[in-house]
């Protein structure tokens, strides 16, 4: 009885989630303040409902009541901030003044519930997302409290007492109900619900059933399928793991029966999952993050362009190294792979026609200067008309309420970390450290640029750990994003910077989930699973260096503005090509097995072809003598094998 009033409620609740978020940033009628009051009520309420305290307790008397009641607290703690903001319930309002205008002369009634209301939003990013953003928001605290006491290293300040630390971070714009929360109410919610729609009308099985059909007859097919559509899947959903469980259960099975072993059949996946937020146009709603961070402002058509051609870098690179490990293994397409190939055109029609649709009204909304939830909603709408011409994938009713549900399942991990790490926004705002941070990494730039990314690099991944992306990034812009303007580098790819190494935390040991969930599909070791899918992922850790070196793979000048197209095509042509040696000498196998030896010197070419052009040959032309060496040693590489597989046997 109990659980089938649960699962009602959370479903009534799911719509009203996804109700109310489509009509607020269309139609807005309510105050900002009080609009993210809501959209977390509710995420909170159905965060306790749908994630017991443990999950061996779950089927407990106590602990069900225990979720009940940690529901109904966290419906009153947000309602409270609701209902103090908006001017419909004036004659509600403390002292006759809304919460707003009373800051910093708070009621003690306030005081309660915003420390109800922390700690309720710390439990419920505990459920959501594991110990490693409510240990951090915990720390942060701390710091705040303690600030006296911290070692010089730690940037000691004054310090703070209760009543502020609860107030600036829940009851005021600059904590919990902060940028973070907004920018997932604004767009990436929408795209969880998009996401969901396209999924519940067989889109997902378009993309890869169309990905098997064309690369499934290849070398190393199964993995190169795993590469394609989780980049595609990864594109619209934002999420590594996520995306790692959706297609890896199809592909991982498919990797390891064409002969790749499990653990580097889950390394794969996992790579390729994590790199789908890369990938433009909606790169896991970062894209739209970047237009209300990135200062100066840029458009969204200057963030989708500069984020291509490293997302083409990236899949290149995972594509060689399969092509190159399956060569290696001998491996041949399985047999599943590569019969099926009629009936192409009539799927194409149905689940095809929907996401060809859908994808194709995101964008071109997108690119004819609508706004993003705008667009977004728009595109939704496209989806279920679309939807209407086949039985099969018609989004009726009992689907749609089925999509919300499990939009609303999927999306209140990002609510409750987007709210945990306004927290953590809130404490930063509070004690200035967002300043003394990089106080401390623009004098090191300045002496040495290559050591200060290397120190951002180490910051994002340790800061990314455990986090989806959208919230990685938002926080990390949040306590590095200060720092970026000092670089000397344009502040697009200092964001792209550290964006891509907050993805990369995915596939970073010790703490890698999507390796973790790649494991688990497919019965591996963990530790190793995460190894293969670091080495896997390699090229992730060398592009956002490369980018910033060389702007123009963001097709950006040094200054910011649009780079000329003979330097664009000169840096990705000199990328590719050092793509190319990079992922043999990672894969262990170039027209042959490879020795450490040859493996070196596949390295030393990447690295030739990488480099800045320092010492150009002709100064309008990009090139230095150190990109020539590198060509001219990767030929020497590629005739040295030719001649050698052509050396007749004795």
């Amino acid at each position: 009885m109990v659980d089938r009033f649960r699962r009602h409620l959370i479903r009534i609740l799911s719509v009203l989630l996804c109700l109310f978020t489509l009509a607020e940033v269309n139609y807005p009628h309510l105050t900002p303040q009080s609009q993210l009051a809501i959209f977390a009520l509710l995420g909170l309420v159905i965060c306790f409902l749908h994630y017991p305290l443990r999950p061996r307790w779950k089927e407990a008397t106590w602990s069900k009541g225990l979720d009940f009641l940690l529901a109904a607290l966290s419906a009153f703690a947000c309602g409270y901030v609701a209902v103090q903001n908006e001017p419909v319930f004036q004659s509600w309002w403390l002292n006759g003044q809304s919460l707003g205008d009373r800051a910093g002369a708070e009621h003690q009634l306030d005081y309660v519930v915003a420390f109800v209301g922390l700690v309720l939003v710390i439990e419920a990013a505990r459920r959501a997302v594991g110990w490693a953003l409510p240990i951090l928001a915990l720390s942060f605290l701390a710091y705040a409290h303690f600030g006296p006491s911290m070692p010089s290293w730690l940037f000691p300040h004054r310090g703070y007492g209760f009543e502020r630390l609860v107030g600036q971070s829940f009851l005021h714009s600059q904590g919990v109900f902060g940028v973070a929360l907004k920018v997932m109410l604004t767009y990436v919610f929408l795209f969880v619900v998009f996401g969901a729609f396209l999924e519940a009308t067989g889109a997902t099985r378009f993309i890869i059933d169309a990905a098997r059909k064309l690369l499934g007859s290849s070398a190393g097919g199964p993995a190169k399928v795993s590469v394609l559509s989780s980049g595609l899947m990864g594109s619209l959903s934002g999420s590594a793991v996520a995306n790692t469980a959706t297609t890896g259960t199809f592909t991982i099975p498919l990797m390891r029966s064409a002969g790749f072993k499990p653990h580097i059949a889950a390394g794969i996946e996992a790579a390729a999952s994590s790199g789908g937020a890369l990938v433009p146009p909606v790169m896991g709603a970062g894209a739209y993050m970047m237009l209300e961070i990135v200062q100066p402002p840029v458009t969204y058509l200057r963030i989708v362009q500069a984020a291509l051609l490293p997302a083409i870098l990236y899949y290149l690179s995972l594509f060689l190294i399969v092509h190159f490990s399956a060569r290696g293994l001998g491996s041949e397409p399985a047999d599943n792979t590569t019969k099926d190939t009629s009936g192409f055109a009539s799927f194409f029609k149905l689940e095809g026609l929907v996401f060809v649709a859908s994808l194709g009204t995101l964008i071109a909304l997108l690119l004819s200067g609508f706004t993003v939830f705008r667009s977004v909603s728009l595109a939704m709408l496209v989806t279920i008309f679309v939807s209407a011409f086949g039985p099969e994938i018609r989004l009726t009713p009992a689907r749609i309420l089925a999509a919300v549900e499990k939009a609303a399942k999927g999306g209140i991990s990002l609510i409750a970390a987007a709210a945990s790490v306004g927290i953590i926004v809130g404490v930063v705002t509070l004690t200035g450290v967002g300043s003394k941070l990089p106080a401390t990494i623009v004098p090191l730039a300045q002496d040495n640029l290559f050591l200060a990314l290397c120190l951002l690099m180490l910051s994002s991944i340790v800061l990314g750990m455990g986090l989806p992306s959208a919230v990685c990034y938002l926080l990390l812009a949040t306590l590095i994003g200060p720092a970026l303007g000092g670089l000397g580098v344009p502040p697009l790819a200092a964001h792209l910077f550290i964006f891509y190494f907050g993805l990369m935390s995915m596939v970073t040991p010790p703490v890698a989930l999507a390796a973790y969930t790649a494991a688990s599909i497919a019965g591996s070791s963990i530790m190793r699973t995460a190894f293969a899918a670091f080495r896997f992922s390699l090229a992730g850790f060398a592009l956002p260096f490369l980018f910033v070196y060389r702007p123009e793979l963001l097709m950006l000048a040094s200054d910011g503005g649009t780079a000329k197209i003979s330097d664009i095509v000169i840096a990705f042509v000199l990328a590719a090509l050092g793509i190319l040696p990079f992922a043999a000498a990672i894969a262990g196998y170039f027209g042959g097995p490879l020795g450490w030896p040859k493996r070196a010197l596949l390295f030393a070419a990447a690295i030739g072809l990488f480099v800045p052009a320092s010492g150009r040959i002709i100064e309008s032309l990009s090139v230095g003598w150190l990109n020539i060496v590198g060509g001219a040693l990767l030929l020497a590489l590629i005739v040295a094998e030719r001649m050698g597989t052509q050396r007749p046997a004795h």
